[in-house]
């Protein structure tokens, strides 16, 4: 026997019962007949009896066709299936579903008494114990949207073309009770192209896909590559199925920001915060308030007051330590329905104080001198700035990384490798203040600075130049901005700036103004409109130039109570922005460039939360640069190294699964027995919380051309979708026509119809 018949509502044939109806009917009309003695019969009985067997036959007929009738009906609402046995034997007709469970963090979305995850194990649960009463062959796969596109392109799959058995139900539901939801910001993307990749390896089987999701509007409104991956298993001959496991968007606040503002980052200095909060929701949020933890000492709220719908508002707090090194700043908002986003961490690294580096091309360095008073004045007073006065050569003998700011003042030539090096700190992303002097020459800025515009010095100088005294209007000297540097003096620009004067400046070409589309602004002008302070990005870094000196000689700016706190404005601005390195969940923790000789390999990570008894233990890699170093080919250069580094081997450390958000612990081991800890802060993706969703008919106009069967999932049912095998269903509803229409004429010709002349007599 090649072929067997299935029904998908097997319990409905019990619904054939009722084709002794009309045999009931039948026998209860033959009990009705009574003889009556009639002479005038008696003719007509002979002739009947001549056509009895052909009336008999087509009662019989009349019965068979009604019975076929209801029986059809039964067996339609059963919904038979014809599968193929040896298609069975040779890997054929066998059905493979495999489950894309959305587990990103959004799907901690929760109302009422349950949440999108929950609703999704719910799907996925129900869909392996219909699969399991199914009598053909099932196979059954579930992989989960945070398994796939890991660091290295892993895809780590819960159940992998597990054969589908009468207990398979049962084991998936004690599965699915160690699953939760990730706080990975997961995309449907890479899990649907390991599905692709996946399913070009197995041929033989009709393949069914499950995308159970939140589908939020993020991730579909543009599907983009979604659509061409979806259109592909289409074309593969695959059945999309999209289960959709929210009723509604809700909604949700989230912290999507932490960082220090920049400034001064040193220990003893106070420092202000940022914390930026949005309302992903279509109502106001009234009376938002963040708490916040400092190195886990609780300090006041920061209170962020009420949120429009759509609306994000940034609020900054002071926070304090007295010490050097790492220290954990945390916020968090009060619990909602998806408590993944409500809390943020910022690692801050403060040094004992921050390196400045100031270079004069004035011998007497005054206006160092006199600018490093002002950045430390000492004392009391802790600013936390470490100003270093050197002359021009320093530049291309010593490394520059390490200074938060340089600042070239009066300078006159710097020979090639200085400027080689100050033009690489900035594109790095340092700060550069530029001074000039009495000892500046225009003809050396313009060519080897500014270089028309390619340089870093924001604009061209022509020459000193007195500023005429305006003896009739008595305006300001100093007109300026509304720009970071001066903000501090809102409101007291009468008193302060006002009083600055200044007596001569350096002049720019007539009718300069900054190039359209540049990074270049004027942030300040003497009185007759001429810039006076200039900044212009210049790659990572930013430049400020000053048209005039640092200390009271060309001005009376330096005895004006302005001075320090405008020095202090201006060496935070010019700080190279924070380096505390955003992470996200799911990015590697990477170490490089570790001293093969002061560090052992053996390595331990400590996640959020974990104690010792939790450590996972890895080893440390040779780096690139040391593999390479005894293996360059011949006729080439080893790779560039600084001279410091050459000659030593180096490793390099990656820990690729960061699936908490926290503050995470890398613990290395030196080769004298001593340990050393380097801390890593990593956020979960805060555009994760936008709850905005799309359901099935805004599914259908982003995926032309897809064809797809969309359920909500309180209304998803093995029952609803394509049955696997060969339907029945319709062919037996042709047949129900047939035999109703067949059942019509043979009852019309079974009964008596007298003719028409007798009928009207």
């Amino acid at each position: 026997m090649n072929s067997a018949l299935t029904f998908v509502n097997s319990p409905l044939l019990w619904g054939l019962a009722a084709l002794a109806i009309p045999v009931l009917i039948h026998l209860i009309n033959l009990l009705r007949h009574r003889r009556v003695p009639w002479a005038a019969m008696e003719f007509l009985l002979a002739s009947v009896k001549k056509n009895t067997r052909w009336i008999r036959l087509r009662e019989l007929l009349l019965l068979l066709l009604r019975l076929a009738a209801v029986a059809a009906v039964v067996l339609i609402v059963a919904r038979p299936q014809l599968r193929s046995r040896l298609a069975g034997w040779f890997g054929g007709g066998r059905t493979h579903h495999l489950v894309l469970l959305d587990d990103s963090y959004s799907m901690q979305d929760r109302w009422g008494d349950t949440n999108a995850f929950d609703e999704g194990r719910r799907v996925v649960r129900r869909l392996a114990e219909q699969a399991a009463l199914q009598p053909a062959s099932q196979l059954f796969t579930l992989l989960r949207f945070s398994r796939c596109g890991r660091p290295g392109g892993r895809t780590e799959p819960d159940l992998l073309a597990e054969r589908v058995d009468r207990a398979f139900g049962q084991r998936m539901v004690a599965l699915l009770e160690d699953v939760q939801p990730s706080q990975h910001a997961a995309q449907p993307g890479p899990a649907l192209k390991a599905i692709e990749q996946l399913l070009s390896d197995r041929v033989g089987e009709e393949h069914a896909v499950y995308v159970v999701s939140d589908f939020r509007a993020a991730q579909w409104e543009e599907p983009g590559e979604l659509a061409r991956v979806l259109l592909r298993l289409q074309q593969a001959g695959v059945r999309l199925h999209l289960v959709h496991c929210v009723d509604a968007a809700h909604g949700n606040l989230a912290v999507t920001r932490l960082a220090p503002r920049p400034g001064i980052l040193a220990a003893g200095v106070p420092l202000l915060m940022e914390v930026t909060v949005k309302n992903y929701s279509s109502e106001r949020a009234s009376g938002v308030s963040v708490l916040v933890e400092e190195d886990q000492a609780e300090r006041p709220a920061v209170e962020i007051g009420d949120l429009e719908p759509g609306e994000s508002v940034t609020r900054r707090f002071p926070a304090f330590f007295a010490t050097a090194g790492e220290h954990v700043v945390k916020v968090s908002l009060p619990p909602d329905g998806v408590p993944a986003d409500n809390t943020r961490f910022a690692l801050i690294e403060l040094p004992l104080s921050v390196p400045v580096l100031l270079v004069d091309g004035d011998p007497e360095a005054l206006q160092a001198r006199f600018l490093a008073t002002a950045l430390a004045p000492g004392g009391p007073v802790k600013t936390g700035v470490d100003p270093l006065v050197e002359g021009p050569t320093y530049l291309n003998r010593q490394p520059l990384e390490r200074y938060r700011a340089i600042y070239l003042l009066n300078i006159d030539r710097l020979d090639e490798a200085a400027l080689q090096a100050v033009e690489a700190y900035v594109r790095g992303g340092g700060g550069v203040a530029f001074f000039v002097g009495d000892r500046t020459r225009a003809e050396f800025c313009n060519q080897q600075l500014y270089r028309d515009g390619e340089g870093w010095l924001p604009l061209p100088l022509v020459g000193s130049t007195p500023l005429v005294v305006d003896r009739l209007e008595r305006s300001p000297d100093v007109a300026v901005t509304d720009h970071p540097l001066f903000r501090i003096f809102a409101g007291e620009r009468n008193t302060f700036l006002s009083s600055v004067i200044v007596e001569r400046y350096f002049k720019t070409q007539r009718d300069w103004e900054p190039p359209p589309r540049s990074s270049v602004r004027v942030l300040a002008r003497v009185r007759n409109g001429d810039p006076l302070i200039v900044e212009r990005t210049y790659g990572k870094g930013r430049v400020v130039a000053v048209l005039t000196t640092a200390s009271p000689e060309w001005n009376n700016w330096g005895r004006n109570p302005s001075f320090v706190v405008l020095a202090l404005e201006l060496q935070a601005y010019l700080s190279k922005s924070w380096e505390g390195e955003e992470l996200l969940v799911g990015s590697p923790l990477r170490l490089a460039d570790l001293d093969a000789s002061h560090y052992q390999p053996r390595v331990q990570v400590f996640p959020p939360g974990a104690g010792t008894e939790r450590a996972i233990t890895l080893d440390a890699l040779p780096s690139a640069a040391s593999a390479a170093a005894g293996e360059t080919p011949a006729g080439t250069s080893p790779p560039a190294q600084p001279a410091a580094e050459r000659g030593r081997a180096t490793m390099r450390f990656e820990f690729p699964d960061t699936d908490l958000a926290g503050i995470y612990e890398v613990r290395l081991s030196t080769t004298a027995a001593a340990e050393e800890s380097r801390y890593f802060a990593v956020n979960v993706d805060p555009g994760e919380g936008d709850l905005a969703t799309l359901h099935g008919r805004e599914l259908a106009e982003r995926l032309p051309g897809v064809k797809f069967d969309y359920r909500p999932a309180t209304e998803f049912r093995l029952a609803h979708q394509d049955p696997t095998g060969s339907e029945l269903s319709q062919w037996l509803l042709y047949a129900l026509i047939a035999v109703l229409i067949g059942e019509q004429l043979l009852a019309y010709v079974a009964s008596y119809h007298p003719p028409a002349a007798e009928a009207t007599r």
